[in-house]
Parts: C-alpha cells; sequence; structure tokens
C-alpha cells in the first residue's frame, strides 16, 4: 500500500474515533468521506468510506472502503458500502475541486436547527463565525438519486458549511481537520441555539459584527492549521482510550 494511501486511512479511522468520543454518531448511518491524494490515484478521484453495517467505534484503518466516483469497490473489500452515502458524498467530491473531505451527520442539534423554517439563526459566539459561509438545501427524500446531485451543488455553491434542511448538517474541506473545524463551530453554533431558544428569543449579532468575527475566526486558515491542532488533541484522547482504530 502507498504510504499516501496509509496515512489517509489513519487520518480517516482517527476521525470516526473522535466523532464516537463527541457523541456524533447515528447507529451505523452517517459518513465522513476522504479523497485520497493523486500520488495514490494517479488523478482519478478515489475516496475512502465506511463500512455500512459497522459502528463508528468499529471503523479501522484497514476495513475502510476505498471507491471511484462510480461506486465501485477498489480495493477488494468484502464490506458493502450504503447507497445513500455514495451518492451524497460524490457529488460533492466530484463537484467541489477543494472537497476533498465530507462528513455528514444527524446529531440533535443539527437536525432540530436544520427543521427550523428559519434555520441557523445569527445569534451567538460560533454562528457569528459563519457569517456567509454556510448554505442550505432543501430536503428531498433520502439521498439515494443521482439527478439531485446538480441541485445538491447549486444550493452549496462555494460555501463550506451546510444545512440539509430536516435532515442535518454537512461540512465540506480542503483537509479532513479542516472540513471538522468547520462542522464543529456549525454543530456548537446548533447547540446553543437550541439551548437559547428553550428559554426566548436569540439575541442578534448585527451583521457587520458577525462579518468581522468571521474575517477574525482562524481556524478555517490553511495558514494558521485549518483545525489541525484541534484535531490533534482530540486523536491523542482518543489513543489514550483506544487505539484499535490504526489497525
Amino acid at each position: 500500500m502507498h504510504s499516501d494511501e496509509r496515512a489517509a486511512r489513519l487520518q480517516l479511522a482517527a476521525c470516526y474515533r473522535v466523532f464516537a468520543l463527541l457523541g456524533w454518531t447515528e447507529m451505523i448511518y452517517n459518513h465522513i468521506t476522504l479523497r485520497l491524494p493523486d500520488s495514490v490515484t494517479g488523478g482519478e478521484k478515489h475516496f475512502l468510506i465506511n463500512p455500512f453495517g459497522l459502528h463508528y467505534t468499529e471503523v479501522t484503518a484497514s476495513n475502510l472502503v476505498k471507491v471511484n466516483l462510480a461506486g465501485e469497490v477498489l480495493d477488494g473489500s468484502r464490506h458493502p458500502i450504503n447507497p445513500a452515502g455514495y451518492v451524497l458524498h460524490s457529488t460533492i467530491h466530484a463537484g467541489i475541486q477543494g472537497a476533498h473531505c465530507v462528513m455528514h451527520t444527524h446529531t440533535t442539534a443539527g437536525v432540530a436547527v436544520a427543521s427550523l423554517a428559519s434555520g441557523l439563526s445569527q445569534s451567538n459566539f460560533y454562528s457569528a463565525q459563519l457569517h456567509g459561509m454556510v448554505a442550505t438545501h432543501d430536503f428531498e427524500g433520502i439521498t439515494l438519486h443521482a439527478e439531485e446531485g446538480p441541485r445538491v451543488l447549486a444550493s452549496i455553491g462555494g460555501r463550506q458549511a451546510v444545512i440539509l434542511r430536516n435532515h442535518g448538517l454537512l461540512s465540506w474541506g480542503q483537509t479532513l481537520p479542516q472540513a471538522f473545524a468547520v462542522l464543529w463551530t456549525l454543530q456548537r453554533a446548533c447547540e446553543i441555539q437550541l439551548a437559547t431558544q428553550s428559554m426566548g428569543a436569540p439575541l442578534p449579532v448585527p451583521d457587520d459584527v458577525a462579518a468581522r468575527c468571521t474575517r477574525d475566526s482562524l481556524q478555517f486558515d490553511p495558514r494558521h492549521g485549518a483545525g489541525q491542532d484541534v484535531f490533534n488533541a482530540l486523536v491523542r484522547q482518543v489513543d489514550r482510550i483506544d487505539d484499535s482504530y490504526k489497525n
């Protein structure tokens, strides 16, 4: 196995365990996918996805499944993949040049905010760091149908934080840590909004203040690590608990 593929498998498997640590699991459902570098694929778009039927705590570097954009398994894996996950993720990997990592969750806070007619409220520290970064896509049912793909891409545009209405949250990034930083910020914004709305009406953050917050937030910027430090810290926590993802 190419050393760059081995490194990608380790990073993605660790990320599944990080999601489990944070409680961002949905039984055997949802997905994090990572595109393999050109050094491995020769320029073809191949990506890694979790084996369908395994909990995130069971995902390891060796049982991740390598597929192409046609959904063909390339590594002889005995594990199936979830068609709904493949369709959505392959659409984004294929259609957005910089989408090397795609993450999708059904957390309670994320689905709750996605199910509000008003959507995400620009009313807290975290949503204020996502000014102009959030896309929404209307619910069309379970993402099994390829014809929805162009509409998904049109809804996303170039925005890395995505609310799938009535469905959940999604992020994409040039790297896995960057996608994680975006999703974590969006998730925290939803959690705090959910708590705030349980007590009363949120206090809006003015657009100019939110725009400044987003400019001042360096966590998504590759020049400042783009989430690498926080992701590394969480992987160290996982390693202290169970490092079997390295298998």
